[in-house]
C-alpha cells in the first residue's frame, strides 16, 4: 500500500474530518456527520482507496 495522498490534500482531509465529527458530536448535523471518520483516516494514513481506479496521486514521492 503506497501513499497516494499528498501534503495539502492530507491536511484538508484531516481538517474536514475533524469538523464533520465535531458537528456530529455537538448535534449540529445528524449522524451522517460521523462520515468524517473516512477523510480523517485517509488523511492520517496517506492512502485513499478511491484514488486507485482513477490513478490519482497527489503526493510527490512514491
Amino acid at each position: 500500500m503506497s501513499k497516494n495522498v499528498g501534503g495539502i490534500d492530507r491536511i484538508l482531509r484531516i481538517v474536514a474530518g475533524l469538523v464533520l465529527i465535531a458537528l456530529a458530536v455537538t448535534e449540529t448535523v445528524g449522524l451522517w456527520g460521523y462520515v468524517g471518520v473516512v477523510p480523517l483516516l485517509t488523511g492520517a494514513i496517506g492512502w485513499c482507496p478511491a484514488y486507485l481506479p482513477f490513478g490519482i496521486k497527489t503526493c510527490k514521492s512514491a
